[in-house]
């Protein structure tokens, strides 16, 4: 099921659709569906359509700092943020993108915020015998401080949907009272399934990809990372029209 999971909204990704678009215009020797592929390309990978597409998945949230967050009984870290080079010894963990998450969650902790700290054991099938992400997690957080004792990694998972059902298995049915920490886009659809799950959530966005400045003529010009963006939006707009419509049915 994940490999679905993955591949279909690969298939409605902007790349994707500029992909069939130019394979139509090769085959066809079409030049409205070569058109439509440099106008798609163009939209995709400007940054003045692509940030504010992305931050309105980000659903305009703010940064918060730990002093203005409520006291829980738990602060969760959903899985995401490491990826795994190869080494002279065997795979080597390294931070990826959203690091934010393992330091939201530590400095909550640290401010005291809850008295337990929570990895999700992220592990994908294709992984292999990689070790799920909570356990390096964990091990990082014991340098920066963390207390062996305060921190639990949950089973292993391969999507919002079960990490919100294993750290729910974790913890004890007295436990409802949360904070989320997660990046800022994905914050939205994560928050709702722990809701679905039991949990009182407190979201505690991080991993923020969009600056707040002006626009300006460069704003104008292609970009791989407004690119990018624009297809991780897309992909997370598809995720939560795929619960919305499970809800429903």
């Amino acid at each position: 099921m994940i490999y679905l999971h993955r591949l279909l909204p690969l298939a409605l990704s902007p790349i994707a659709l500029i992909l069939l678009l130019m394979a139509c215009a090769a085959y066809r020797r079409s030049r409205v569906a070569a058109l439509l592929a440099i106008v798609l390309l163009y939209a995709a990978s400007v940054p003045v359509l692509s940030d504010p597409l992305f931050r309105a998945v980000e659903q305009q949230q703010l940064r918060l700092i730990p002093e203005a967050v409520a006291p829980a009984q738990a602060v969760v870290v959903l899985s995401g943020m490491m990826v795994n080079i190869p080494g002279k010894q065997g795979g080597v963990p390294e931070w990826g993108g959203a690091a934010d998450r393992f330091f939201g969650g530590v400095e909550l902790y640290a401010a005291g915020k809850a008295p337990r700290l929570v990895f999700t054991g992220g592990l994908l099938p294709w992984q292999g015998e990689q070790e799920p992400e909570g356990q390096v997690l964990r091990r990082m957080a014991l340098r920066f401080g963390v207390p062996a004792d305060a921190m639990v990694v949950s089973g292993p998972a391969q999507n919002t949907e079960q990490e919100s059902a294993a750290v729910r298995q974790l913890l004890e049915p007295g436990v409802q009272r949360i904070v989320l920490v997660t990046s800022a886009f994905h914050m939205p659809r994560a928050q709702r399934l722990f809701e679905q799950a039991g949990f009182v959530v407190t979201p505690y966005p991080v991993d923020f990809r969009v600056t707040v400045r002006g626009t300006t003529p460069m704003d104008y010009l292609p970009e791989a990372g407004a690119l990018e963006r624009t297809d991780i939006a897309v992909r997370e707009l598809l995720g939560r029209g795929y619960y919305a419509l499970r809800a429903i049915l």
